[in-house]
């Protein structure tokens, strides 16, 4: 593991960086003990408060773990989907905010993922799955929920029904579709929609996994995007006359 002195990055993020690879190459497997702070300090040739930010680092992307005792120190930690969760919401979050990426850009990925994950959460699904989706329409449905609560709701109905394709890959992956696009695209579109329309819409999808019919379920995420669609449309179109 080396780092550049003579570079302009932090010496902690370069040595974190370092540590980090050498987890992801294999040269540090899960549960092995790191060197001391004290070892890491002259490996690299930096103070032991600089190693310490660096584990630091390591440690809040779960990558390591601590314990303290004897028999203590940094471990390699078994990195799960469910820790990465809120790293890739995060990065997307940032990436969509950051990068200025257009609403028709984020609906079609968003919607495009989510179809393909319809024909295997039509066959997988569990009943704490469509008790989630149930849980989550019923919900929308109720007078006095606001629009911050339908925008969340919305987050979770859909959150379930990528959960229950049964791949936490694709649970992964989706994290960012989900909870970082669709927050951004309800923003645009709370003002416009027809709440009974969407969760018409959520019904019918619920109802196409719960009887395994993936063709249905597809069909009804194809008429939430188009409704989606034209509800950002409306809000654009208002936005351009209100000038």
């Amino acid at each position: 593991m080396k780092i550049d002195p003579n570079s302009s990055a932090d010496l902690s993020v370069q040595i974190a960086q370092a540590i980090k690879d050498a987890i992801i190459s294999g040269a540090l497997i899960v549960d092995e003990r790191l060197p001391s702070e004290s070892e890491l300090s002259d490996q690299f040739q930096v103070s032991r408060s600089t190693v310490r930010e660096a584990l630091k680092r390591l440690a809040a992307q779960s990558l390591i773990r601590t314990q303290r005792g004897a028999s203590g120190g940094a471990f390699v930690n078994r990195l799960s989907f469910e820790d990465a969760y809120s790293q890739q919401i995060t990065t997307s979050t940032l990436l969509l905010s950051m990068n200025a990426v257009s609403f028709d850009t984020a609906c079609e990925a968003r919607y495009a993922l989510e179809r393909a994950c319809a024909p295997l959460s039509a066959a997988r699904r569990t009943a704490d799955h469509l008790a989630t989706m149930r849980a989550e329409i019923f919900r929308q449905g109720q007078p006095g929920l606001t629009d911050v609560a339908f925008c969340a709701s919305d987050v979770a109905f859909h959150r379930a029904l990528v959960d229950g394709a049964g791949n936490p890959v694709l649970s992964y992956q989706l994290a960012g579709a989900v909870e970082a696009m669709q927050p951004l695209m309800n923003m645009i579109t709370f003002s416009a929609r027809d709440r009974a329309v969407i969760t018409s819409l959520h019904a019918r999808i619920a109802d196409a996994i719960e009887g395994g019919d993936s063709p249905a379920a597809v069909s009804g995420l194809q008429d939430l995007e188009t409704e989606t669609r034209n509800l950002a449309a409306d809000v654009f179109a208002a936005r351009a006359a209100a000038r």
